[in-house]
């Protein structure tokens, strides 16, 4: 049984870049699946599963990066963090907004 595969590319457009908030967020949502989830980011690839590093990435406004994923569900994890980057993760948050709990609604308690 041969595993899955998948790519997808993405921009970073939120001013403030890939720092904690959203680092939390994608590895919350990676975390959800059996698959190896990394980001690409000029060669360096990190595991899309840790927070430290995601943020570790430095992936400011503007930086491209390749969200890459190989196990069984690989597909739909590339496609939940497409939307997750899509619909969340380039923009800014605005006071009360809920989106960041609707987001995570789901995700582990516990990112370790």
């Amino acid at each position: 049984m041969s595993e899955e595969s998948a790519r997808a590319d993405v921009v970073v457009s939120n001013p403030h870049g890939l720092h904690l908030r959203p680092a939390y967020l994608l590895a919350g949502v990676a975390e959800k699946f059996h698959s190896k989830v990394e980001l690409i980011k000029d060669g360096e690839r990190v595991d899309a599963k840790s927070i430290l590093s995601i943020a570790g990435l430095g992936a400011e406004c503007g930086t491209k990066l390749q969200i890459a994923a190989k196990g069984a569900d690989a597909q739909a994890a590339v496609n939940a963090l497409l939307d997750l980057f899509e619909k969340e993760l380039n923009r800014e948050p605005k006071e009360g907004d809920s989106s960041t709990e609707e987001a995570l609604r789901g995700a582990p308690e516990s990112l370790d």
